[in-house]
């Protein structure tokens, strides 16, 4: 089949990751499938029109808003990947709460990375709780062999008491007036390191060479980073959130803390008790290795993207 995807493609974003992934399963089985940038369009008649000059058969679509509403009385049949927007800010809003019901009653299918987002989900639209399939993100880690870190690091009160401790905050600036607030405090706090994308060989090397991996996110759906970090060996220390959640025990496969204080004391925690780090990167590599398989995400798309047929 020829298939048109639609994701938020801005460069080494988790959307723009997933979506390649998503796109090397489908081809890998003889289907085209052709990667579109839904921020480059404005709406469903212009997608009308793409897909009659390229002759599309069938759409998939990361984002039942972002992507799914481009996708609207479209000719082809069509399946949905829900985002983490989806369920934890645009439900909230009535008009894109309107809108996502109607991408969802089109959708041959829609994709769930938690049993929770389902949930979630089929609560706001019961009738389509029979279509939502639950897969889990496919984990595959490529670590560079000849990724530099140190060239990053220069020289916040923890830093000046123990100056081996950094910060380093990496990732594409998609919103410029946080990225602003974000420059502004980080050039007044020694230790902490902003850094622009980098390719995902690199970031996989880098992490590799960290003692732990942050996530500070108020809103995931499910952080691909966190997995990433569990199945390079590294801890995570992640907001406890209900996203972080559904893929963090705390204390057995990462640590969820609430406010900065703990994050403080449990990051201390974890430095002081070498016991504890060996805990929790053991059973993360085991967590990821059963729940995350990059095989059976693989299967489970192919196998889905039958139903568009």
């Amino acid at each position: 089949m020829r298939l048109l995807l639609l994701a938020c493609l801005r460069a080494q974003t988790g959307n723009a990751t997933t979506a390649g992934r998503i796109q090397d399963h489908l081809e890998a089985v003889g289907h085209i499938c052709s990667l579109k940038d839904a921020f480059g369009y404005e709406n469903p008649s212009e997608i009308a029109n793409l897909i009659s000059a390229e002759k599309f058969e069938a759409a998939l679509a990361i984002h039942l808003y972002k992507g799914g509403r481009l996708l609207q009385g479209s000719r082809i049949p069509f399946g949905i990947i829900f985002g983490g927007t989806d369920i934890n800010e645009d439900i909230k809003h009535e008009e894109k709460h309107r809108v996502m019901g109607a991408v969802l009653e089109e959708a041959r299918f829609a994709v769930a990375f938690t049993e929770k987002m389902k949930e979630l989900a089929a609560a706001e639209w019961p009738d389509a709780r029979s279509k939502i399939y639950i897969q889990t993100q496919g984990i595959m880690t490529t670590p560079s062999a000849t990724f530099n870190w140190k060239r990053f690091l220069q020289n916040a009160e923890w830093h000046r008491r123990e100056p081996h401790i950094h910060l380093v905050i990496i990732g594409p600036a998609v919103d410029p007036q946080f990225t602003s607030e974000v420059n502004e405090k980080a050039n007044r706090a020694p230790g902490v390191h902003l850094l622009q994308e980098i390719p995902q060989d690199d970031l996989h090397a880098a992490v590799k060479r960290c003692f732990a991996v942050v996530n500070s996110s108020i809103s995931e759906g499910m952080s691909a980073a966190i997995l990433e970090a569990m199945d390079l060996d590294v801890p995570v220390l992640a907001r406890n959130i209900p996203g972080n959640a559904a893929i963090i025990r705390h204390k057995d496969t990462g640590l969820l803390f609430t406010d900065p204080q703990e994050f403080v004391q449990l990051s201390k925690s974890l430095m002081n008790d070498p016991s504890l780090e060996r805990k929790i990167v053991t059973k993360a590599k085991a967590y990821v290795k059963k729940h995350h398989s990059w095989e059976c995400e693989r299967e489970a798309y192919q196998n889905l993207v039958l139903k568009l047929q």
